[in-house]
């Protein structure tokens, strides 16, 4: 459980990734161990490379990138809200250019955590914990060439000489890196449980590999794609690996959100790697995925910003708990629990909403005369009398009312129906070691567990919209429509087809100036 491994509060100077930027790590490290020590080394640092992950992930930079730059994510500007100069509608519209401020923040972000897991094995760590701190390297390695094709790494002397511009990977040196980095540290990591999917382990590696095998082809050609069997072969293999251990099992009818909770880390049945949030141990803010689709009425008020389009929404049949459903929840205070209103508190808000603290229908707050009805109905520049009530607000992680600080949703980030999904692409995609029959019967537990008909046949096609049915909002959407030679076609709220540079985002303007073996890539 949590609360018998050791936590440190860090607080870390962020690492500007670029050469000329001669900012060094602050060193002023004000941690406490639980027991009470105030030996700052290999352990401390672990805990801040960790905690490195949460800004970029956490329904923020990363998360922008990976979700609102496709179909299954908006984020309207709604009069003078949500404007933020355009940088919102630049990455839905894909009309993002190297000076927008999620391509450098995500950039620095995830340089960040490499420097930090680099950081760890200069300070005698154990095997363990060098093994845990490769593992967040890589995967933070992953996501830079996912995002940008490319992968800066400081190692050697840069470490230290922030004059010594990083070098910097091509897409296929630095999967090879990944891959060999993951192999060498696989027998160290733990095994891994439900109870502590916080911490690196055998099974969050194996999901990484199969990551980096599924997409490979398509990081190393992503206007056309490929799928080498051998890869393919190579998912299989580690999916029946993961399913192997017998740790994992797909949540059970009215369990889904289970994954999700505020103590999703003792009753999920799903999460293979988290991201840790405890109130006054450590974490980030996992409130912001109430705060940005919440209205300001609501209990308790949020942002009014984020939503989903309708076209996605239709994508859920009326039975799929995944759509939305009244979830009991230990962290539910409210009286929508304690008086049995039974209101819908996860999935997809749509239509009119309701004070959990009376069960009265809920009124917009300008005009105050509107019943807060969210709609189908929305646009990227939203005004008038919808300007609080277009669009659907979709909600994975229910809302902690238990803690009044850090809310204590652990951040998901590789999950066991993720793996079933990724297997059974592997199988139409070519690879060996598994059948069409057994990945049907594999994606069919999902959508039984989660209360749909089964299918009848797989495809790609209906395979895509069930990873977009299952993981939504979970950072996966424009990985997946890229893979699956979707992402440049048009959507709602996009009309037009993109141009294919956008596949990869630009390299930061900030970032250039200040690496010179950084290359902006083409079309920007």
């Amino acid at each position: 459980m949590k609360s018998k491994y050791l936590f440190y509060s860090l607080f870390i100077g962020s690492v500007i990734f670029g050469a000329s930027s001669c900012t060094k790590l602050n060193e002023e490290f004000r941690g406490e161990l639980e027991e009470g020590t105030t030996n700052v080394g290999a352990d401390g640092l672990l805990i801040t490379a960790y905690s490195s992950l949460l800004v970029p992930y956490q329904q923020d930079q990363r998360w922008v990138l990976q979700e609102i730059s496709t179909d299954a994510a908006m984020a309207p500007t709604r009069g003078g809200d949500w404007d933020d100069n355009g940088i919102y509608r630049a990455v839905h519209l894909h009309r993002w250019n190297a000076d927008n401020a999620f391509m450098n923040n995500t950039f620095v972000s995830l340089g960040t955590t490499i420097y930090n897991a680099t950081n760890v094995l200069r300070f005698n760590p154990s095997k363990q914990q060098e093994a845990e701190a490769r593992f967040l390297r890589a995967l933070a390695m992953f996501d830079m060439i996912d995002l940008y094709g490319i992968v800066p790494i400081r190692e050697g002397e840069a470490l230290d000489d922030f004059r010594i511009a990083p070098k910097v990977l091509s897409a296929a040196e630095g999967i090879d890196y990944i891959v060999k980095e993951l192999n060498e540290i696989i027998a160290t990591l733990p095994n891994g449980t439900l109870t502590s999917a916080f911490v690196a382990n055998k099974n969050a590696a194996r999901t990484l590999l199969m990551k980096i095998y599924l997409n490979k082809g398509t990081f190393l050609n992503r206007q056309s794609p490929t799928f080498d069997v051998a890869d393919m072969t190579q998912v299989i293999t580690l999916a029946k690996a993961i399913t192997g251990t017998g740790t994992y099992s797909v949540a059970a009818k009215g369990k889904y959100f289970d994954n999700f909770a505020p103590n999703n880390d003792a009753v999920s049945s799903e999460n293979i790697f988290t991201l840790y949030n405890e109130n006054g141990k450590r974490g980030g803010a996992v409130d912001r995925t109430w705060n940005t689709i919440a209205h300001y009425n609501m209990t308790p008020g949020g942002w009014n910003g984020w939503c989903t389009l309708s076209d996605y929404y239709d994508k859920f049949g009326a039975t799929d708990e995944r759509r939305g459903i009244y979830y009991n929840y230990p962290a539910d205070t409210t009286n929508n629990k304690k008086l049995e209103y039974h209101r819908q508190n996860v999935g997809f808000f749509i239509g009119q909403q309701y004070d959990w603290k009376n069960n009265k229908p809920l009124m917009a707050r300008n005009p105050a005369n509107t019943p807060l009805v969210f709609t189908r109905e929305v646009t990227i520049r939203t005004s008038g009398a919808t300007l609080e009530t277009a669009g659907i607000r979709p909600l994975k992680y229910a809302y902690d009312y238990s803690s009044s600080g850090q809310k204590n949703n652990d951040w998901v980030v590789f999950r066991y129906s993720d793996v079933l999904l990724m297997q059974a692409e592997a199988v139409l995609r070519g690879g060996t070691g598994s059948s069409t029959v057994e990945a049907l019967a594999k994606v069919n537990t999902i959508r039984t567990n989660r209360g749909v008909t089964p299918f009848a046949s797989l495809t790609l096609d209906n395979l895509l919209d069930e990873r977009g049915r299952e993981l939504y909002w979970e950072g996966w959407r424009r990985q997946d429509l890229i893979r699956f030679g979707k992402f440049l076609e048009p959507f709602q709220e996009k009309p037009t087809a993109s141009d294919p540079k956008y596949l990869v985002f630009a390299i930061p303007s900030q970032q250039l100036a200040v690496n010179p073996n950084l290359t902006q890539n083409p079309g920007y």
